[in-house]
């Protein structure tokens, strides 16, 4: 016995003289919870969600970023400008992004192999791929 409810459509949603009605959005949230797959939709996104690998260092861009790290150490006391071209490894998956930082240098660790900028930012040297060292 196969019913297309034609009996009940033209009537009115029941309403109450006590109770206000529940907005479409609460009335669907309420739902929610019985989703058949928790997590699927933040899975899915987060396969999909591409990364970039870090290019290969070659031999002559890594003599020419320790030549601008000399640069650098030397002028520390001036707090030089610089713009850094740096890769960000990302926490989930492989690979990660590259990024663009300009600020005042500070100063540079090199027993932990860091940059660190006026502004308390702090960049891995291992990570930087291109230096910028604006002249005065």
């Amino acid at each position: 016995m196969f019913t297309t409810y034609e009996d009940i459509k033209p009537l009115a949603r029941p309403c109450y003289a006590d109770r206000s009605s529940m907005p479409i959005s609460d009335r669907a949230a309420q739902f929610a919870p019985f989703a058949a797959l928790a997590g699927y939709g933040e899975a899915i996104y987060e396969t999909a969600r591409l990364t970039d690998d870090m290019l290969a260092m070659t031999e002559d861009r890594a003599l020419h970023l320790n030549e601008m790290m000399l640069r650098l150490k030397d002028d520390i006391s001036r707090q030089p400008q610089v713009t850094l071209y740096y890769f960000i490894h990302d926490e989930r998956k492989q690979g990660g992004r590259y990024a663009v930082k300009t600020g005042r240098l500070r100063r540079i660790d090199e027993y932990s192999r860091l940059l660190i900028f006026t502004d308390r930012s702090v960049i891995a040297a291992d990570d930087v791929c291109e230096i910028q060292l604006e002249e005065y």
